[in-house]
């Protein structure tokens, strides 16, 4: 048995690879310019924690990934996790999109080896910056057997999240992301302490492998507001296979734009019923009669999300819309 676990940390930049021109820095500074070499160069403490291995994949901001992006990292994860010597994997990235990345590996792996998903707000130049605590404590959560089984992690703040539920809700604080259902655990002087888990399908449960998958549907957003006209859903039509619709409070939808997201889902497009809110529950039939309209709706999921989650629910074979929807109740 070893006397430490095997961790590989893969990096892709964002602002924990970020440097400022000044320790005041802490929004304004060049992101994705530190090796993870370098960031874990004044980070001599992780060492103590497990035997590290480092890869740098991609060195860019987050707001830059798209779907190749994900496979890319999602391929590279896997064929890491297939490794008898690796225990785990820590995978930084740029907080813009990292919710995004974390739910796609969670649905997607094939192990039950913690993956942990990581960045910061601050970069490492900063007064106070969180990037060495979290990559730290990224690596605690990683390394510990408790971590096994739970599906891909977030560590952000001394708090550990499930990939399914994480959100970043701030632009700045350090404290930017939360669970509408609270963290699964704490990281509390360097070990990870769990009080929950998540009862949704994840990694082994799913029908979705990250090795056969080669492309992916394409999936929009369109974002409810006020004035928001029905040419901005016409527009997408033709040139996308699934459309998920933030509508305003439980995923509501205006009167005049009812008949464009009807023809959408009459043409084939899949039509999905979010919230903008950012957490609670779209009701299926409630603020419209979903059913007869061939719609779907995302249960408690967030829009960002519902779209990861369309993509791979319509990737392979064609699948009934009741499938569809069956998806967003499980995963």
């Amino acid at each position: 048995m070893r006397d430490k676990p095997n961790i590989v940390v893969l990096g892709t930049g964002g602002t924990i690879a970020g440097r400022g021109a000044s320790h005041a820095n802490t929004a304004a500074y060049a992101c994705s310019v530190l090796t993870i070499d370098e960031v874990l160069a004044v980070l001599p403490q992780a060492h103590a924690l497990a035997n590290l291995r480092t890869e740098q994949l991609l060195q860019t901001g987050s707001e830059n990934f798209n779907n190749e992006h994900l496979l890319l990292i999602g391929k590279r994860v896997s064929d890491m996790l297939e490794d008898a010597d690796v225990d785990g994997v820590v995978l930084t990235h740029g907080t813009d999109t990292i919710e995004e990345t974390a739910y796609f590996l969670h649905l997607t792996l094939k192990s039950v080896k913690p993956v942990v998903v990581v960045g910061s707000m601050r970069p490492p130049s900063a007064m106070s910056s969180d990037a060495s605590l979290n990559l730290y404590e990224a690596i605690c959560v990683a390394g510990h057997p408790a971590s096994r089984g739970r599906g891909v992690l977030v560590v952000s703040n001394d708090e550990i999240h499930t990939a399914r539920d994480v959100v970043k809700t701030n632009s700045f604080k350090l404290e930017a992301f939360g669970s509408p259902y609270g963290p699964l655990g704490y990281v509390v002087e360097g070990q990870p302490r769990y009080y929950r888990t998540t009862s949704r399908d994840h990694t082994v449960m799913t029908p979705w492998s990250i090795d056969r998958i080669e492309s992916l549907p394409k999936v929009d957003i369109v974002y409810a507001y006020g004035a928001l006209d029905e040419q901005a859903i016409v527009t997408f039509l033709g040139n996308t296979d699934g459309l998920v619709y933030a509508g305003t409070g439980n995923g509501n939808v205006a009167e005049h734009l009812v008949g464009a997201l009807r023809r959408a889902a009459r043409d084939g497009v899949q039509v999905v019923r979010a919230s903008r809110t950012g957490s609670g529950v779209v009701v299926r039939d409630g603020a419209q009669p979903d059913s007869d309209y061939g719609w779907i709706v995302v249960d408690d999921q967030v829009p960002q999300k519902a779209r990861i989650l369309l993509m791979l629910a319509m990737s392979g074979e064609p699948k009934e819309r009741d499938a569809l929807q069956a998806a967003f109740h499980r995963y």
